[in-house]
């Protein structure tokens, strides 16, 4: 069981990508495990074959203990090994002494059950595995089900968390009592940014295959931005401002069971189409659960946007040690006021979330008002790359 991250004490199999006997490549994904932070994908750290295979779907195994063997064609692993073997090499070395796997559970007996009650179980949703039979030998019997299901029902226990949403619910808790937040909105007219993707969508699309979106022009006018407002792209450290080298996108997004926030790095020198790129690929993994460490790690900025579930306004928690988050609403046509003229404008409402640890207000607004001015003229920043 491969050490993934920082603490890490133990794994859980999620699902093993290639079967015993599979030939492998070096770097070929090989089963999905998930820890306290994210699903992660596991690569094999050599070419051969798949064999001794210890730990299956699940199963929840202490790092460095041994899950399988990758073997040579022909070669066999070796049967209750120690860790160092001379003619296998495990998927990955141990990092730290491996706890003893504790007992497995014994394994509940399939019920004995007749046919029509089965299909009638599962016409009704009831669980058989809760159920005693009355037939002959405590086979379940129809009449069993049918009395199961005509039953009160007790109330349902409470969901256990995903590693995904245990860990949302952790931090979000963390930045809420911990982070000195402070909010700021503002309007913009965002006109100019739909002709942007108007004009550049077609061209793109048509020449790298790659739809554009207005998350996508955001990130790239958003990272531009941050160049010249540091701050606003720093972290808190625990007692000190710790400037970033780099401009790193968070984009908050939304799978099954909570949210995460993978990573576009550089995206201050990243072409809009890089962007895009980047953004269709760590989306797919998401709703595929295929996150893995570089994805989300390294983030100093994030961008949440709701604009496509039809929210106008909305406040973000801050992700620490980031010291700034931007919420950003739909795009919808208003009455404003113009030259001191009612005027329907493409208007969009933009909230940063400051750590007042870090930035403060004044600043927070300068940034918004450069930003905005972005988002009223995008050719100026975009066109050059």
């Amino acid at each position: 069981m491969p050490a993934l991250e920082m603490a890490q004490e133990s794994g859980k199999i999620l699902s093993w990508l290639k079967k015993e006997g599979d030939t492998i490549t070096k770097g070929e994904p090989i089963l999905e495990i998930e820890t306290d932070k994210a699903v992660v994908e596991v690569e094999a750290t050599g070419a051969g074959v798949l064999a001794g295979v210890k730990s299956h779907a699940g199963d929840v195994v202490p790092v460095g203990v041994t899950i399988a063997w990758i073997v040579a064609p022909g070669e066999s692993p070796p049967a209750d090994a120690p860790a160092a073997a001379p003619t296998a090499r495990k998927l990955s070395e141990p990092v730290q002494a491996a706890a003893a796997p504790a007992a497995p559970a014994a394994q509940q007996p399939e019920p004995r059950i007749s046919p029509k009650a089965r299909k009638l179980a599962k016409e009704r949703g009831v669980d058989i595995s809760r159920m005693r039979g009355t037939g002959p030998g405590g086979v379940i019997s129809a009449e069993d089900v049918l009395a199961a299901a005509e039953a009160p029902q007790q109330a349902a226990a409470p969901a256990a968390l995903s590693a995904v949403a245990r860990l949302m619910a952790e931090r979000m808790v963390q930045s809420w009592t911990q982070v000195p937040h402070f909010f700021l909105v503002r309007e913009v007219e965002a006109g100019a940014l739909v002709q942007a993707r108007e004009r550049l969508a077609p061209e793109i699309e048509r020449s790298r295959g790659v739809k554009i979106t207005y998350t996508d022009l955001l990130v790239a006018l958003i990272a531009r931005v941050l160049k010249k407002h540091p701050k606003l792209n720093a972290s808190w450290s625990g007692n000190a401002i710790q400037p970033n080298a780099h401009i790193n996108i968070s984009l908050a997004m939304a799978v099954a069971d909570g949210v995460v926030a993978p990573v576009i790095p550089d995206a201050d020198g990243a072409a809009l189409v890089d962007i895009a790129a980047r953004r269709i690929e760590l989306s797919e993994r998401a709703r595929g659960a295929r996150l893995r460490p570089a994805d989300i790690a390294g983030g100093t900025f994030t961008l949440t946007n709701l604009g496509m579930y039809e929210v106008d306004a909305f406040n973000a928690i801050i992700a620490p040690p980031q010291a700034a988050s931007l919420a950003v609403g739909r795009i919808a046509e208003r009455v404003v006021a113009a030259n001191g003229q009612p005027a329907v404008r493409q208007m969009m409402t933009m909230t940063l979330s400051g750590d007042h640890r870090v930035v403060d207000g004044a600043q927070g607004a300068a940034f918004l008002n450069e930003l905005a001015a972005a988002i009223g003229a995008p050719a100026q920043w975009l066109d050059a790359k």
